[in-house]
């Protein structure tokens, strides 16, 4: 009886491993992202959260203003902690051992046109430090 045993709960370890380390999805890169997905942005994993403010000029008016798009974000470090921070269309933030830029911002807005939070899609890109 002993001797089946020790196969039995070698095999039970294998598997339990196996689930558990397939079941994740890759990341995203951090060209297109969506609210609410984690991206892999050269060296942090980030997430945008919330659109705080969007007031570009829609592509199809004159403005004398261009306006700017102000996001929630949360960075995950390496222990496990969600940082949050802010990005503005841009602009880089500083962020681990670089700064973060969020460089673009999907679809255009357009005149009588209410973008959904689902709408949005968002590009990143990291400049690292050291």
């Amino acid at each position: 009886m002993t001797r089946l045993a020790a196969p039995i709960i070698l095999a039970a370890f294998a598997v339990s491993a196996c689930a558990t380390t397939s079941g994740g999805a890759p990341l995203a890169d951090a060209s297109n992202v969506a609210l609410g997905q984690k991206a892999y942005a050269d060296g942090p994993i980030i997430q945008p959260v919330e659109v705080i403010e969007d007031s570009r000029c829609p592509m199809n008016a004159r403005c004398v203003w261009a306006g700017r798009v102000r996001v929630k974000m949360l960075w995950f470090r390496g222990n496990g902690d969600k940082q949050p921070f802010e990005v503005t269309l841009g602009e880089s933030t500083p962020i681990a051992d670089g700064s973060i830029t969020l460089e673009s911002v999907r679809p255009d807005k357009v005149t009588n046109v209410e973008l959904k939070p689902e709408d949005y899609r968002f590009a990143f890109r990291f400049a690292g430090g050291l």
